[in-house]
């Protein structure tokens, strides 16, 4: 899993992304997802977005609405590497999901026999 680096009281050490929970939502919308990323198996945040912006997917950490319209984060990474690396474990285990739910909607469709046929000049 990613790592992101930390201090502690006598030294250095490296917390561990060790769990990334992600649930799709509306195939509509530029919101694809919300995620739960547990750090090193004691601390989780919860209602990361996956939003697919006009340069592609992005994260959004959670936020709470302040007066106006204006959005303040609630808990965020303090600098652009960590942002990096746990916006790529994010991006790995969505890949991941996407990947596992492709290959299941094709296997049910060649088990149903809705697969759809390829011509001898596709093969």
């Amino acid at each position: 899993m990613s790592t992101v680096e930390r201090h502690r009281e006598g030294g250095e050490g490296q917390m561990q992304v060790t769990d990334v929970r992600i649930r799709k939502v509306a195939a509509e919308g530029k919101m694809k997802a919300i995620v739960s990323v547990t750090f090193d198996d004691e601390f989780v945040v919860h209602d990361i977005k996956i939003i697919e912006g006009q340069n592609g997917l992005f994260i959004a950490m959670p936020s709470r609405k302040m007066g106006e319209g204006d959005f303040r984060d609630i808990a965020h990474p303090i600098n652009s590497e960590t942002r990096n690396k746990i916006q790529d474990a994010i991006f790995v285990r969505y890949e991941q999901m996407n990947e596992e739910e492709e290959a299941e909607r094709v296997s049910e469709e060649t088990a149903s026999g809705d697969a759809p046929e390829v011509s001898e000049e596709e093969l």
